[in-house]
This record gives C-alpha cells, sequence and structure tokens, in this order.
C-alpha cells in the first residue's frame, strides 16, 4: 500500500510540476504575443496629465515628420531635375491631397468612436468600430485608384500646364501614387485606431522604417542605378508606394496578436448599419472640409499657373518646406484628439480641459518657432530643393508672407483635434469650408494688385490666420457649456 501511495504522490509531484511549466510556457508565450503591444498602450484615463499627452504626441508629432519626410526626401531629389518635374508632381500630388481628404472619414470615424467606447469600458464595441473603419478605408482606396487611372489625363488637365513633358510626368505620378492610394488609406485608418487605443509609437516606428525605404528607393528608381533604369518622377512616385506597401506589412505584423481590439475584427462579418452610420457622421465633415481644402488648393494651383511653370515649382516647395508646421499641428491634433475622446467617453471633464489646456500652450511654442525659422532663413530653406537663381526671390517672398500665420496654423490643430475628441466635427469643418473658401475670391483680388503673385500668398496666410483665432474661441465657448453641464453633474452626484 506504501509503496502505491509513494506512487501516486511522484505522480502528483510529476503533474503539477508539468502543470506549472506548462503555466510558465503559456505566461511566456503571452508576454511574446501581447507584451510588446500592451506596454506601448499609454493610459490616457489616468496619471499626470502633461505627462500622458506628451507621451502620446511625442510619436505622433514624430510619425508627422517623418510622413512630411516622403515628401521631402521625393521633393529634394526631385529638385535636382528641375523646376518642370516639381511642378509635375506638384500638380498631380493635389490629388493625393484630395485622397488624404475622402480617407478622412473611415480615420477620423473610426478613432474618435473607438476612444468613446475604449473610455466607455466597451471594448466589443470598440473592436466591431475599428473593423468598419478598415473595411470602409479599403472599399473607398479601391474606388479612389480606379477613378484615378481612367481619368488621368483629364485631372491633369485642369491645372492648364504649358510643357508636354510636364504633362506626361504629372501623369505618370497620379496614376503610380493614386492608383494604388488602398494602402496609404489603411496605413492612416490603422493609425487612428491605434492612436484611439493610446498607442502611438508603433505608428512612428512601422513608418519611420517606410521612410528609411524610401530614402533608398528615391534616388535609386529616379536617377537609376546599374541594370535598374532612370525612371524620374515615376521612380518617385514607385518609391513612395513601395514605402506605404511595406508600411502596411509591418502595421499587420504589428496588430496580428493584440488581444483588445485586432483580436475581435473579423474583417468578413458584416458592420452593423448604426456603427457605420455614426462612423459617417463623425467623419464626413471633415472629409468635406478636407476634400474641399484639396480642390480650392487646385483652383489655386491652377491660378498660380499663370506665373509659368516656376510659380508653381515655388507653391510646391514652400509648402513642402511650411508642412514642418502644418504636419506637426496634424499630428497633435490627432494626439488631442484620441486623449480627449478616451476622457470623454469616460465622463472626466477636468481632465479633458487641463489636456487641452497643456495641448494649446505646447501648439503655440511651436508655431512661434517655425514662424521665426521662415521669417528669419527662407533664403536657406528653399535653396535646399530649387537652385535656380530666377526662382529664388518667387521662393523667399512666399515663406515670408506664409511664415506670419504659423501660430494660428497651430492653434486650429489644438482646438480641431479637441473638437473632433468630443465627437464635434462640424464646427472645425465650418470654420475651414468658410475661410478655405474664401481664399479664391481673396486670391483674385489681391493678385490684380501690385501684389501680384504674392498678392495670392496674403489670400494663403490671412486665411489660416483668421481660422486660427475663430476655432478656438468657438472651442472656448462650447467647451464652457459642457463644463458647466459637468460640474453640475458631478455635484448632484456627490
Amino acid at each position: 500500500m506504501d509503496k502505491y501511495r509513494n506512487n501516486d504522490k511522484i505522480t502528483e509531484i510529476k503533474c503539477l510540476h508539468r502543470y506549472c511549466q506548462s503555466v510558465k510556457l503559456y505566461r511566456k508565450s503571452f508576454v511574446r504575443k501581447y507584451g510588446v503591444i500592451m506596454k506601448k498602450k499609454i493610459d490616457l484615463l489616468n496619471g499626470p496629465i502633461a505627462g500622458t499627452l506628451a507621451k502620446l504626441a511625442f510619436p505622433i508629432m514624430g510619425t508627422s515628420f517623418i510622413q512630411m519626410g516622403y515628401n521631402l526626401v521625393d521633393m529634394i531629389w526631385i529638385g535636382r531635375l528641375g523646376s518642370g518635374a516639381v511642378a509635375a508632381v506638384g500638380a498631380a500630388g493635389m490629388f493625393m491631397w484630395l485622397a488624404n481628404g475622402v480617407t478622412t472619414i473611415p480615420r477620423i470615424g473610426g478613432q474618435v468612436t473607438v476612444g468613446h467606447k475604449l473610455g466607455a469600458g466597451d471594448k466589443e464595441a470598440a473592436a466591431e468600430y475599428a473593423r468598419g473603419a478598415l473595411r470602409m478605408g479599403a472599399f473607398l482606396g479601391i474606388l479612389y485608384g480606379i477613378v484615378s487611372l481612367l481619368l488621368n489625363n483629364q485631372l491633369i488637365a485642369f491645372f492648364q500646364l504649358n510643357s508636354p513633358k510636364v504633362i506626361w510626368d504629372a501623369r505618370m505620378y497620379l496614376m503610380i501614387t493614386c492608383g494604388l492610394v488602398v494602402f496609404s488609406f489603411l496605413d492612416q485608418v490603422l493609425g487612428g485606431i491605434l492612436a484611439a487605443m493610446g498607442n502611438t509609437i508603433t505608428t512612428f516606428r512601422v513608418t519611420t522604417i517606410g521612410l528609411f525605404i524610401n530614402l533608398i528607393l528615391d534616388p535609386v528608381l529616379i536617377f537609376g542605378v546599374g541594370p535598374i533604369p532612370r525612371l524620374e518622377v515615376a521612380g518617385a512616385a514607385m518609391a513612395t508606394v513601395l514605402a506605404q506597401v511595406i508600411v502596411f506589412v509591418l502595421y499587420l505584423r504589428a496588430v496580428w496578436n493584440e488581444p483588445v481590439i485586432f483580436a475581435n475584427l473579423h474583417l468578413f462579418v458584416k458592420t452593423r448599419k448604426e456603427y457605420v452610420r455614426e462612423m459617417v457622421k463623425i467623419g464626413f465633415p471633415p472629409a468635406i472640409q478636407d476634400s474641399l481644402f484639396s480642390t480650392i488648393s487646385m483652383v489655386i494651383a491652377r491660378l498660380i499657373a499663370g506665373w509659368g511653370d516656376a510659380a508653381v515649382a515655388v507653391q510646391k516647395v514652400g509648402s513642402q518646406i511650411e508642412s514642418i508646421s502644418w504636419m506637426m499641428a496634424g499630428g497633435f491634433s490627432t494626439a488631442v484628439n484620441a486623449f480627449i475622446a478616451q476622457n470623454y467617453g469616460a465622463g472626466k471633464g477636468e481632465r479633458i480641459r487641463k489636456g487641452y489646456r497643456t495641448a494649446v500652450v505646447i501648439m503655440a511654442v511651436w508655431g512661434a518657432f517655425t514662424s521665426f525659422l521662415l521669417l528669419v532663413f527662407p533664403e536657406f530653406f528653399f535653396r535646399i530643393f530649387i537652385t535656380e537663381e530666377e526662382v529664388i526671390p518667387m521662393g523667399v517672398d512666399y515663406l515670408r508672407i506664409i511664415g506670419i500665420s504659423e501660430i494660428f496654423m497651430c492653434l486650429e490643430g489644438a482646438a480641431t483635434g479637441a473638437f473632433q475628441g468630443m465627437g464635434k466635427t462640424v464646427p472645425p469643418s465650418v470654420t475651414g469650408i468658410v475661410f478655405n473658401t474664401l481664399r479664391i475670391p481673396t486670391a483674385m483680388l489681391l493678385s490684380a494688385t501690385a501684389l501680384e503673385l504674392n498678392g495670392v500668398w496674403w489670400a494663403l496666410s490671412l486665411s489660416c490666420v483668421l481660422k486660427g483665432t475663430v476655432l478656438p474661441v468657438w472651442f472656448a465657448l462650447v467647451f464652457r457649456k459642457f463644463y458647466k453641464n459637468y460640474k453640475e453633474m458631478k455635484g448632484r452626484s456627490v
């Protein structure tokens, strides 16, 4: 009997040992699968507000720099081909701007709704909203690509470019970048969902890798190396698209085993209609704003083309240099959006108030810094891209005039993110639509004076000053009402 008892004890010990080992292995597997992503998430609902917002914002702002880098790298290399190539990319690139407006529906709609549901603790609904956003992004990207391929000639003809070479290059750039824009769409939607989760570092990392790939591919495909032919403008387009494809693959690898949202996506399951409607309701106003902005920019570009291809090149290069400000503003706006969305869903009004104040201070400082750079060192920055002496004075005028508006642009970005985080996308959209539309008559009026081409630049700058003044005041009024109701409800609950 003792013998059997001893055997039973030994067996029991062995089973216990095996169980402990299996638990240990499972734990290692779980950490290996989920730990990386979980550590990357930032708790937006608790902790020091300034530190939390900074941790969320800096990777997004870094990502914005990287995204700006895609365009700057392209422009540096394309600038070596001459102002004609720059003009071609400038014209075709307008339709990429328009594409970004279209993808705003699933990107903003998905980010805000996912943030609200995560803040409220409803992870299942958050996953369903994420699924709907990705499906919508894929559909819109494919549709936009088909239209771009079929109508490329008619779209480029809108700008009335002068040189046949410039026209052909513009068409090629349009067909490649917009024809395969679905990868850009999905990259942006995935980035928005991760931001809503408090995970911005993944977006920064994969986008950084994409930039380095673009850095390598640009000179190789533009100028040719060994058996690779010289593709010029078409090569720049191919480099950008290949980088976007690789970024998409890296996104998939990063989120494949994420346990909260992406493990429950079920992409082939239909999203509920009311969820789709809510995303469209939130995302449609900023999409209209962004798309209209792109359309207005095209009209302005056509007006600028009246001063020749060099003027088009100046506007393209100048806007890329200026993007150091507005890309940062856009990136920080995304951070504010995510921060406020979760706290709004959790009903934390005081945390929203402090978070927005912190955002305003940071953006004001950054806007003042970029204004200083553009006003004091315009020629230095412009010569990085174009060295043709007859074009330099035009570029200097552009940067100095636009430089005045940078701080206002940054303040507009902070207010836009705050409105969107609360699910109120109409105010920033209305503000943008009204003052961006006024750019056209203002540009026509001022350019007819002694200002000539500089009148167009002044129209752009003044519209930014007005938006950066009106929208923050509007948010202050809306938030005052929200905060008053929040304090009253909190007082009653005590």
